[in-house]
Parts: C-alpha cells; sequence; structure tokens
C-alpha cells in the first residue's frame, strides 16, 4: 500500500468518524469539595446525555473513594448507593481499581428518563481534601436503539494519608520489634 492510498484511508476514516454523533453514557459534570465538621464533602454533579434513556437498573460507580466516612453518602430520589471496595464492570471496560478501597456505586430505582437532564448532586464525606485521579464508570441505554452504553471517564476522587496515626502494620512491626532490642540490650550488658 503507497503513503498517498494511507493517508487516503485514513482521511475517509477520520471523516467518517466525525460524521457519527458521539456518544456517551452518564457523565459528571462537575465535582466541588467542601468542608464540613472536620471533614470535606465530595459533589458529583451527573448528567443525562441528549441520545441517552435512564432505566431502573442503570448505574455508575465513582472508583477508589479515599477516606471514606461511613454512612456519609447520599443521593437524590430515585437512586440507591452501595460502598464495596470491587465495583461493578461493566463489559469491555476494565478501569483500575485499588480493591483496598471503597467504590461508590448509584443505581437508579426510579421511572425511565430520556433526553438531556441534570440528574442532581451525589456526595460522600471523606477525611481527605487532597485530589487525585480515578474513573467514573456507567451503564445506561440509549434512547435511538435501545443498545447498551457502557462508559468510562476519569474523575477526581479524594487521596491522601492521616498524619500521626500509625496503621496497623507498623504498630505490629513495632510490637514484635521492641522486645528484640530490649532482648540485645541485655545480652550486651550481660557479656560486658
Amino acid at each position: 500500500m503507497t503513503r498517498t492510498t494511507r493517508v487516503a484511508l485514513l482521511t475517509a476514516a477520520l471523516a467518517l468518524s466525525a460524521a457519527q454523533p458521539a456518544r456517551a453514557g452518564l457523565l459528571p459534570t462537575s465535582v466541588t469539595v467542601t468542608p464540613e465538621s472536620g471533614n470535606f464533602r465530595w459533589t458529583y454533579a451527573v448528567v443525562l446525555p441528549t441520545d441517552t434513556k435512564l432505566q431502573s437498573g442503570d448505574y455508575f460507580t465513582v472508583y477508589d473513594f479515599g477516606g471514606m466516612v461511613t454512612g456519609s453518602a447520599t443521593a437524590p430520589d430515585g437512586w440507591a448507593l452501595s460502598v464495596k471496595n470491587v465495583g461493578p464492570t461493566p463489559d469491555r471496560l476494565n478501569p483500575q481499581d485499588d480493591p483496598l478501597t471503597p467504590n461508590l456505586t448509584w443505581t437508579y430505582t426510579g421511572p425511565s428518563v430520556t433526553g438531556q437532564i441534570g440528574l442532581g448532586n451525589f456526595w460522600a464525606t471523606s477525611t481527605f481534601d487532597k485530589q487525585g485521579s480515578s474513573f467514573f464508570v456507567a451503564t445506561s441505554g440509549r434512547s435511538a436503539d435501545g443498545a447498551i452504553d457502557r462508559n468510562i471517564t476519569e474523575t477526581v476522587v479524594p487521596t491522601g494519608t492521616v498524619s500521626g496515626v500509625p496503621e496497623p502494620t507498623t504498630l505490629a512491626l513495632a510490637g514484635l520489634g521492641l522486645p528484640l532490642v530490649g532482648l540485645t540490650r541485655w545480652v550486651r550488658r550481660r557479656k560486658a
């Protein structure tokens, strides 16, 4: 295949892809962080695009929400929340997921909705205010043909560590190590 033919094919492919409307399911439009009683409220505004139909059972997951304050999350009416360390992953999507950090999954339980509309604010509280990059994964239906649309996009999540509080493994190592240090000092004194 000549260079001219490859360029012509590439140009034709780009023209065809530009002619097709872009499709995406539920999308986060903004993320805000506000202080709340010594913690931080993370609010995700989510929108239903024009060509999408929201039905009962459709959902979205925010992966790796660090520092989650138990019982702090909420959503608009018609949505149920589940918090698990491993979130549901739609077919063909493979976001990176830390199995030690909670994922927030909001599942729609209301009547079918079609067309572009803001779905409201979904929030959870974290002990962290530092932002890290993670994934927003959603499953919903397309209004034109009823096909299932699965999308993944980047979003921001709380990340960090709590300073001044040792992790359990650090405490365990100290518990094992301190007696050994004492034993070593005792043996050295006996030999002297």
